[in-house]
């Protein structure tokens, strides 16, 4: 599991690490109902953490995609972290900025690399409104 590197060792660690090679990126996603009970006037309910909110799992999936990285050289991988970019970015790239030149191939859907799968995510929405509805 890579995570969002340390500092600019780690990132050109990961780097390395992924240059020339396929990883896949898995994005999970939960979508909750939160409903507020009725509370007496003189509790506050404008908090979501008050206890008069009920919070209830409607559902959760979780989306993988197969990313190939080219082969990138010690010059690349410096060139690269020094832009700032790969800071706060897990696996130490960001596929929708700079970092997408470094991206290769790709199978799976280019949101879940880069942390939320839309198509999937507005898909399990739409089946979640019309639970609710019933």
């Amino acid at each position: 599991i890579l995570e969002k590197p340390k500092d600019e060792k780690d990132a050109k660690r990961m780097l390395s690490q992924l240059s020339g090679s396929w990883h896949e990126v898995h994005t999970g996603v939960a979508l909750y109902k939160m409903e507020r009970s009725s509370a007496p006037a003189s509790t506050s309910t404008s908090s979501l953490s008050s206890s008069s909110t009920t919070t209830t799992l409607v559902s959760s999936f979780t989306d993988t995609a197969r990313v190939k990285f080219t082969t990138l050289s010690p010059s690349d991988v410096d060139a690269y972290v020094s832009t700032g970019e790969p800071m706060d970015k897990a696996g130490s790239y960001g596929i929708q900025g700079i970092g997408g030149q470094m991206i290769e191939k790709m199978e799976g859907d280019f949101f879940t690399v880069m942390g939320l799968p839309m198509h999937r995510l507005s898909t399990e929405l739409a089946k979640a409104l019309d639970s609710l509805n019933e």
